[in-house]
């Protein structure tokens, strides 16, 4: 008897084990979101509300890059595109809602990915890379020489309109909550993406891709959705940020955008779920502090720098150090 209840007792440690920390992942989350309710009587909501968007704009990066392994050097194609059909179809039909207006960018931008990933999935390493780049300045080129973009002025002017008709979004804590509750979507989507047999599967793709070949996997398929969940949540980043600020403009599809959405991701951890969202703060942050001090114009050689360090002495990012170190004491 005690031969046959030893092994049992293996795998219900496990499930025990599993359910804890489950419990713990949860109860984290609900802090997060507790955190995220009262930051505007805390922080600048407008503040607070760059951060979300460019930290969902850096979790979409990061699902693709983190988890199936693919560096785009072109996702700013897809910030600029939800910015652009969202502030036009806004500006031009007042009677349009913010939330449809949103809906439309980001539907315009996932169908933009699709494009995107149909002309580079089948590349690997830098190949991929560089056409994405490549796409992606065309596409720049595009909004520069298209009439309803206002070329190198941008589309100024967006109405944040009425949400669902009738609650005012003029009102920055109003727009906060509208922003923070779209940021919960997108990083629940991620997070249920990542942790699906889907998610398991890319992670197998990243790790050895001949293998999952094998094991009967269609490879490319899975790179492509994954990419196209990126492109769609990357364009309604754009989408709620052209809404907060009223305003799209050229530098959200410039390629320096890409490197800055990259510098996000790998600063607080690629293929880990909060790494962009610290990584994003970061350099929001930095932006805005060294932007209003006397090194005002050497933001970017400060930014590579902090850069430059971290990934030196922080090779997994801040996230992925930290975590190390939770896994290491106290498991």
């Amino acid at each position: 008897m005690m031969t046959e209840s030893q092994p049992m007792a293996a795998p219900s440690a496990v499930m025990e084990r599993q359910k804890r920390a489950k419990f713990r992942r949860n109860m984290f989350y609900l802090a997060l979101i507790v955190v995220g309710l009262v930051a505007p009587f805390l922080a600048y909501p407008v503040f607070l509300m760059k951060v979300l968007c460019f930290a969902l704009f850096a979790c979409a990066f990061n699902l693709l890059l983190g988890y199936a392994g693919l560096l785009s050097f072109g996702h700013a194609a897809f910030l600029a595109t939800g910015g652009y059909v969202t502030g036009y179809l806004l500006a031009s039909y007042p009677g349009l809602t913010p939330e449809l207006g949103i809906i439309a960018g980001t539907v315009m931008a996932t169908l933009l990915g699709v494009l995107f990933g149909v002309l580079s999935i089948r590349r690997q390493g830098i190949y991929f890379a560089m056409v994405t780049l490549a796409i992606a300045q065309l596409v720049y080129f595009m909004f520069v020489q298209a009439p309803f973009t206002g070329g190198e002025d941008g589309l100024h002017g967006v109405p944040r309109g009425e949400l669902f008709g009738f609650i005012s979004l003029s009102s920055n804590l109003a727009m906060y909550y509208f922003v923070f509750a779209i940021f919960i979507f997108g990083f629940a989507l991620i997070q249920r993406t990542v942790h699906s047999p889907f998610g398991q599967v890319l992670k197998t793709i990243r790790e050895n891709e001949p293998r999952a070949v094998s094991l009967g996997y269609n490879a490319d398929a899975y790179k492509l959705v994954a990419f196209v969940i990126s492109a769609g949540l990357a364009g309604l980043a754009g989408s709620t940020k052209t809404v907060v600020f009223q305003l799209a403009s050229l530098t959200d599809a410039h390629w320096h955008m890409s490197g800055e959405v990259i510098l996000m991701t790998l600063l607080g951890g690629v293929g880990t779920l909060l790494g962009p969202l610290m990584g994003a703060g970061i350099v929001v942050s930095l932006q805005h502090i060294l932007a209003q001090s006397p090194l005002g114009n050497w933001v970017s050689v400060i930014l590579g720098i902090i850069f430059v360090f971290c990934v030196l002495s922080f090779r997994s990012g801040i996230v992925g150090e930290l975590d190390k170190m939770y896994r290491k004491n106290f498991k």
